[in-house]
């Protein structure tokens, strides 16, 4: 399935001052995958190794640094001739090998001809215990899901997903009817590799929903191996905890929804773990609307999403065709949007993304972002409804403002606000951060 990250990954082969690559993202969202399939095109050879559980590496950087003997280790383990500018090394899974990060720090100094990509989970790459990061060493990229652009393009529909990257809004609106039903089938589906693979390949919800509910406990299983033995209940509260949060009509996280009494000092370590992991995305509080929003970030106050609407409809048990189907009197979809705009604004990665409220008000504005030296205020809407009270009184009380509505009503201008789409949400954005 094609992605986004790859012309970034030919942009990294490219570079003058390329060090060795490390893929960062949560786990099962597609890293291995796309680096072979990168290797595949870009390369003469790939050498592959996975690191995890695997005898013959294990000892591989022990003995020492030495670049010249390990890529003779690699070579002879992978049955591949290693070249630089011809042999693509991939070393995944590359926190379960002892000294595996370290050893970049040497491929970048003393072999950076070689073309040298690792990969591995956040869990265990960004919180390795007792192995110090190759700080300054290395690039780096992350990767998310699958976006709703990507969704498209992974089911054969290239053509509508050029469409919403370039904001051809009259065509679009003229296929509005397909673009809301494939977005709903995102809604269900989510963006993890396999869940849109079974999806594409069985046309079966409940065969997709068994893989939502399989990567969830793959996670849980991860948290138990890798959080520090001390956290792992907390961390397991505030996760199971996340489908109640955003089903509130207020979505500050609120400790008490994961148990009476509790504190913010008892699960700020939790929390932190979640975030660390790219399993959850924090969205803090804005306190004022004026740039840098950095400066007004309030860190008491925040919103905790998931990292995919398809995983959020899994452990929030909500029936499939709850998603699939235009129901207005189903109060989750505002849950599901949310998350879903949240995701695809990530996915964009230079977005500040935060929300805005006043205190002792009920004003309060689902996202704020900041593009270049503008700021600009979002609401969300899961159906058509267009009002937008908190969006128009934000923007009466900030002259030259304007605003984003995300609903499912056409692309339009209206004074000071810009209604966008559910579904060409990311494709607007790329657009006007890239000045187009």
């Amino acid at each position: 399935m094609e992605r986004f990250i790859m012309q970034d990954l030919v942009a990294w082969k490219e570079r003058k001052d390329r060090k060795p690559l490390i893929l960062l993202g949560a786990r099962q969202v597609g890293k291995t995958y796309i680096l072979k399939e990168f290797g595949r095109r870009e390369f003469e050879n790939v050498a592959y190794i996975n690191c995890d559980n695997n005898a013959m590496v294990r000892d591989l950087f022990m003995p020492d640094y030495n670049i010249e003997r390990i890529l003779l280790t690699i070579g002879a383990i992978t049955g591949i001739n290693i070249q630089a500018g011809k042999t693509l090394i991939i070393m995944d899974e590359i926190q379960e090998l002892r000294r595996g990060l370290a050893s970049l720090k040497y491929f970048c100094e003393n072999a950076r001809e070689y073309h040298v990509a690792v990969a591995g989970s956040l869990l265990g790459l960004t919180l390795h215990q007792g192995e110090s990061y190759p700080v300054g060493k290395v690039n780096t990229l992350e990767m998310f899901p699958m976006t709703y652009e990507e969704f498209l393009w992974a089911r054969g529909f290239k053509q509508q997903m050029d469409l919403l990257k370039n904001c051809m809004w009259d065509v679009v609106k003229s296929l509005r009817t397909t673009y809301i039903q494939h977005l709903r089938e995102y809604y269900m589906t989510g963006g993890m590799p396999e869940a849109v693979k079974t999806f594409i390949d069985t046309n079966d919800a409940n065969a997709v929903r068994e893989v939502q509910e399989e990567i969830i406990m793959a996670y849980e299983k991860d948290i138990s191996k890798h959080a520090p033995t001390d956290q792992v209940v907390r961390i397991n509260q505030v996760w199971n905890s996340i489908p109640s949060q955003l089903a509130k009509e207020n979505k500050k996280f609120i400790y008490g929804v994961i148990k009476q009494g509790a504190r913010a000092k008892d699960y700020e370590l939790a929390i932190q773990w979640l975030i660390d992991a790219g399993l959850v995305y924090k969205i803090s509080r804005t306190t004022s609307l004026g740039l840098p929003l950095k400066i007004h970030e309030d860190i008491s106050a925040f919103k905790l999403y998931l990292l995919d609407c398809g995983l959020l409809g899994a452990m929030s048990k909500t029936p499939p065709a709850m998603l699939l189907l235009p129901n207005k009197e189903n109060t989750s979809k505002g849950d599901f949007t949310e998350n879903f705009i949240c995701c695809q604004m990530k996915s964009l990665r230079d977005i500040p993304i935060y929300y805005y409220s006043k205190e002792n008000s009920q004003l309060e504005l689902d996202f704020v972002i900041q593009t270049g030296t503008l700021v600009m205020p979002v609401e969300v809407k899961a159906e058509e409804n267009l009002q937008a009270k908190s969006l128009k009184t934000t923007i009466a009380n900030h002259p030259g403002m304007r605003g984003i509505r995300f609903s499912m009503s056409d692309y339009r201008e209206q004074e000071s606000i810009t209604n966008v789409p559910l579904y060409g949400a990311r494709g607007y954005l790329d657009c006007i951060t890239d000045n187009k």
